[in-house]
């Protein structure tokens, strides 16, 4: 790799940074780092120890440190960096400053065209796309995945080195003022404005507001393409007088657009675009038939025109492209096994994300890659299989499985790992034996040209149609929001009780401990054991400690609540069985009744508890809390200040009593929102995590994690006076077009919810429920819905909102959601 170095002296010049212990003149600097877990190599790397709302990265200096990094971006000295004299930190108002800084710096020392694409949608797509047209002939660096934020795009643009002959990068913003710091670090010589919609838009005052925020990026290109077919872009841009000061391609359907669209035809599997480019009538074949497909495939052609490439070559090029993977999904495989389908593209960065997140779902110690040849690279095969098979060994992967000629043919690059190489997919299936897969967390990157969804299907465990679906960038995303609004020393337990609401465990609980949250908690001993065998290390609270098993928690290192005597007895007792060392006490947390009346100890009550605890050295008070009755209730705000308050009072005879530091929290969902007088030392983060909001203030803030979907089996047509489903309980008043649907109450759709109460989303319409749900699928009024068999149907989801489904049923979101039979398979994916 030819990535430019730079040395701590001209690294403190272009930041501006005053340089503290070792000097900068020692520092070279190869790689840049800005996540602390995503460590590969130490060697001329630098940390930017970026501060959010969410998290802090001067926490992990010290960590990383003793991994080998030397020079540091910070904001603020601590004096735990006395104790790191090797250490060079360059000390700047704002590490993330700093770090666009840099990158701004890094960017001007290319000349070569240089793409940026913002818009509301199809950004990744158009990227994507332009890449797959142009890599064949050029060697071009694009951003990784969808890394498109003020963080993401300094990263991509990092990535530029010697070799590029081309640059694609995409450029999102959330809010005002962000674009002109983009602007500065892509710069960028050519534009694409995609299209225009709401999608993030409520830190703009309107729409006009956000296209002209998002125009910034484009004042010092050659040329910006767009459509002119979008009229409200079309005016903002001819309104901001832009044009004045740069030169502009529009394609669309009127007259005046450089590339016109003439007729537009779509068959079975593709479809035909006739252009008049030119005076010139010109036409591309693309094997898409969706509308978004179609507009941004035009943007591409629109490019490759600006470009002067022949449109026969371009045409040729068009009918190729491939979709494009925007997710990683996580599902459960054969013997065992955990399978995350990555089968849609295969490049050297997205391969680095893919085994990232590989890595965080660490529920099996065996982690295999099946991986094809990386196609259109530009670089010398030797180099890059050499590079892949560094980053293995550097992430940890003991076993790789290459299909294709290019991979098998560099074999002897992966001699340090357990190998096997075959020529092709089909070659694959036919000679490796899939049974000999078990208990191991297997990646599938490939090309799209390999058909790896083949590989996925046979590895895939079996089930039923209905399916959850888990995102897990959501619940991250919410995890974050709650975090935003909390005093930094405010520690984080996550609720994964009932299976995590429904969504899973392990694989929630992975995710939840990559990201730093400080506990868990669950409702019984075995739910921590199953977290505990899936590689689970964060501490985890057991809420309704079971008189069998303090014998399982001590083993596990399980922390059960203490809410009576009778269960502090029996910890005693189990305690007294296991004949633990001193100096491994088992933690506990106390609860206090302050006023729900269903578990914990009573005012009257503490002062002999104190005095119990105290005289057993071998229970360890971690932490103090109590239970909200009823945050979420406006009615009852009075009522739940006055519990924060009486928890105040009766925990600090606790805190009072003991020399060590013990947690006190009391505030779920709602109350963090709602009441800051009660965050204490840590907050229970629940339901919302999964996206449902307690509190007013969090209703459109959060993101929709679960959707729940099934598919439409049958299709028939009932005459007039026919009856439907079981007990006659629908009759049909006049000829209508009836679906079965392969979800039922044994999958957790409850049965009240039938004869009308709930409606289905099937191709973007309601269908309603019509007779009786029967144990395995219910039966949907399909009138005025083009549906056919094979659909897809959505139960809930961010367009069907659980909350809708559980006020139809008379009940609340958190029964909906742990009623989702384990039979249902859930599958997890990562954006």
């Amino acid at each position: 790799m030819l990535h430019k170095v730079y040395s701590g002296t001209e690294i403190s010049k272009i930041l501006g940074a005053k340089i503290i212990s070792a000097p900068a003149a020692e520092v070279i600097v190869k790689d840049i780092l800005i996540d602390s877990r995503r460590l590969i190599s130490a060697d001329n790397c630098m940390f930017f120890a970026l501060a959010t709302k969410s998290n802090d990265g001067h926490k992990y200096i010290q960590d990383l440190y003793a991994k080998g990094i030397r020079a540091f971006v910070v904001s603020r000295i601590n004096e735990e960096y006395k104790t790191m004299p090797e250490a060079t930190f360059f000390l700047v108002k704002d590490t993330l400053a700093a770090l666009q800084k840099l990158t701004a710096h890094h960017r001007k020392s290319f000349n070569i065209p240089v793409v940026g694409i913002t818009g509301s949608n199809g950004k990744t797509i158009v990227k994507e796309w332009l890449y797959q047209l142009l890599s064949k002939d050029k060697k071009v660096v694009r951003s990784p995945k969808s890394y498109n934020s003020q963080i993401g795009v300094p990263l991509s643009v990092w990535q530029m080195n010697d070799t590029h002959e081309m640059a694609i990068f995409e450029a999102g913003i959330s809010e005002v003022e962000e674009m002109q710091k983009l602007q500065a670090i892509i710069n960028p010589t050519i534009g694409i404005f995609t299209n225009i919609g709401e999608a993030h838009s409520k830190n703009f005052i309107s729409l006009a507001q956000k296209i002209g925020e998002k125009l910034k990026l484009f004042t010092k290109v050659d040329t910006l393409i767009y459509s002119s077919d979008h009229k409200d872009l079309l005016e903002v841009i001819i309104r901001s007088g832009i044009r004045n000061n740069i030169s502009t391609f529009s394609w669309g359907h009127n007259d005046e657009s450089d590339l016109k669209i003439t007729k537009i035809s779509k068959a079975e599997k593709n479809t035909a675009v006739t252009g008049t480019y030119k005076e010139k009538s010109i036409s591309i074949n693309i094997p898409f038939i969706d509308d978004a497909s179609i507009e941004n495939a035009i943007h591409c052609w629109a490019v490759m025109l600006y470009l002067e490439y022949p449109n026969d070559e371009i045409a040729e090029r068009m009918q190729h492209l491939v979709p494009i993977a925007m997710r990683l999904e996580l599902k459960d495989g054969i013997n065992n096994c955990t399978i995350i389908n990555d089968t849609y593209n295969s490049d050297f960065n997205s391969l680095g994300i893919a085994l990232d997140f590989l890595k965080q779902q660490n529920q099996h110690r065996e982690m295999v890659l099946v991986l094809s040849d990386i196609l259109q690279s530009g670089r010398n095969e030797a180099d890059l299989y050499a590079d892949v098979a560094a980053l293995l060994v550097k992430k940890g992967i003991k076993q790789v499985i290459g299909i294709g000629p290019s991979i098998s043919r560099q074999k002897e690059k992966f001699a340090s790992l357990k190998s096997s190489f075959f020529s092709s997919t089909s070659d694959f299936i036919a000679e490796y034996p899939i049974t000999k897969f078990s208990n191991s967390s297997i990646l599938l990157k490939g090309a799209r040209a390999f058909k790896f969804e083949q590989i996925s299907h046979l590895l895939q465990q079996k089930a039923h149609e209905t399916v959850l679906e888990i995102n897990l960038d959501a619940l991250i995303a919410n995890l974050n929001y709650f975090r935003s609004k909390l005093p930094q020393n405010v520690k984080v337990m996550a609720m994964v009780k009932a299976f995590s609401y429904g969504s899973g465990g392990a694989e929630i609980a992975n995710m939840l401990e990559f990201h730093n949250a400080d506990y868990l908690a669950v409702a019984y001993a075995d739910e921590g054991v199953e977290l505990r065998r899936a590689g689970i290390n964060l501490p985890i609270m057991v809420m309704s400690p079971e008189e069998h098993a303090f014998d399982t928690m001590i083993r596990h290192q399980l922390e059960p609540e203490i809410f009576s005597f009778r269960t502090l007895r029996l910890l005693e007792k189990a305690i007294k069985q296991s004949v633990l060392p001193l100096n491994k006490p088992v933690k506990v947390h106390v609860k206090l009744d302050t006023g729900m009346n269903r578990l914990g100890y009573a005012e009257d009550e503490i002062g002999q508890l104190i005095e119990k605890l105290q005289q057993n050295p071998l229970i360890h008070v971690q932490s103090v809390f109590s239970h909200l009755a009823a945050s979420d209730k406006p009615e009852f705000e009075e009522f739940t200040r006055h519990q924060i308050e009486v928890f105040r009072n009766l925990s600090e005879r606790f805190t009072k009593s003991f020399e060590h530091k013990i947690d006190l929290h009391i505030l779920n969902s709602a109350g963090i929102s709602k009441f800051p007088e009660g965050f204490f030392d840590m907050v229970r983060l629940g339901i919302g995590l999964y996206g449902i909001a307690g509190a007013e203030a969090d209703q459109n803030k959060l993101h929709n994690v679960t959707t729940l979907r099934s598919a439409l089996v049958q299709i028939r047509n009932v005459k007039k006076g026919e009856s439907v489903g079981y007990n006659r309980a629908y009759i049909a008043e006049k000829d209508v077009t009836i679906g079965t649907v392969s979800i039922g109450y044994a999958d957790g759709l409850m049965r009240n919810l039938g004869n009308g109460k709930l409606s289905l989303r099937i191709e973007g319409q309601e269908a309603p429920i019509v007779g009786d749900i029967c144990m395995d699928m219910c039966m949907v009024d399909l009138s005025g819905i083009n549906a056919k068999e094979g659909d897809d149907v959505i139960v809930f989801g961010e367009f069907n909102p659980v909350n809708k489904l559980a006020k139809e049923a008379g009940t609340i979101p958190y029964e909906i959601l742990s009623r989702i039979s384990q039979r249902v398979k859930r599958v997890y994916f990562h954006e």
